[in-house]
């Protein structure tokens, strides 16, 4: 009944919120030209999912999203996973590593073009330096919090490095890695939209960008749905996936055996 609650407490607040835009609209305290109607978006998402070339879009930025995403995720989660359990070589790369991380990724977009042109790995190498620093830190700092007891017994035990990494480093961090892969999820579809804005012929950040130079706001804001639906997709499936992972870990609202 609880969850039920919660589920018609969003709808209706999602209602409200769009009828009252819609509403505002219609009766002109809203002005069409910034804030286009609820329902003329819809209409415009319709109208582009009904293109076969929509689909190449689509295609062209989950592509360089996927790229950039499994790329830095990979960079991120073996370079972090190395530091934590290299202490000396972490001081040694710690100014380095902090001096790369206060770079606005932004100013990176223009570099990467000239270097790598304004194909698909130009926007591929943007993402993962989005998502490279998320999934990084977030590794590292999983791999310290192992607990030493479970390390020293394991050790006495018998296990291996490889063993230690395979069933006491990873499983103590998987959490920690797991919630940066929500968040760097958005960070690889900004990555692929930057690219995009700057300088391509096909995609998601290109129909908005070329809605903008239209001045079509309708346009501008389809686009900025369909990513919000693109980016909640990846969403679910992060969630199914971490619930297999990550089978010990209590759900919301249960409590912890004592």
């Amino acid at each position: 009944m609880h969850g039920a609650n919660v589920r018609l407490i969003q709808i209706t607040l999602l209602v409200v919120v769009l009828g009252g835009w819609e509403l505002g609209v219609a009766s002109g305290i809203i002005d069409r030209f910034f804030f286009p109607a609820p329902l003329d978006i819809v209409k415009q998402v319709f109208a582009w999912v009904t293109e076969l070339s929509f689909y190449n879009h689509v295609y062209i930025t989950l592509t360089e999203t996927v790229l950039g995403y499994v790329i830095g995720t990979g960079l991120g989660v073996a370079a972090g996973v190395w530091l934590g359990l290299s202490p000396f070589m972490a001081r040694v790369l710690d100014p380095f590593i902090k001096g790369l991380n206060a770079i606005p990724r932004v100013v990176l977009a223009p570099i990467f073009v000239l270097w790598l042109g304004l194909g698909l790995w130009s926007k591929v190498a943007l993402a993962v330096t989005l998502v490279f620093f998320v999934t990084f830190f977030n590794a590292m700092q999983g791999v310290k919090e192992v607990n030493p007891v479970v390390l020293s017994n394991a050790r006495i035990l018998g296990a291996s490095r490889s063993d230690l990494l395979r069933h006491v480093y990873f499983p103590a961090a998987a959490s920690w890695i797991l919630s940066s892969l929500r968040t760097s999820v958005g960070f690889a579809v900004v990555g692929a939209i930057i690219g995009e804005y700057l300088g391509a012929s096909a995609g998601l950040g290109y129909l908005i960008a070329r809605s903008e130079g239209n001045f079509d706001a309708v346009g501008v804001f389809a686009g900025i749905l369909i990513l919000a639906m693109f980016v909640l997709v990846i969403d679910v499936l992060l969630d199914f996936v971490e619930r297999r992972l990550i089978t010990w870990r209590p759900k919301a609202g249960e409590e912890r055996p004592a």
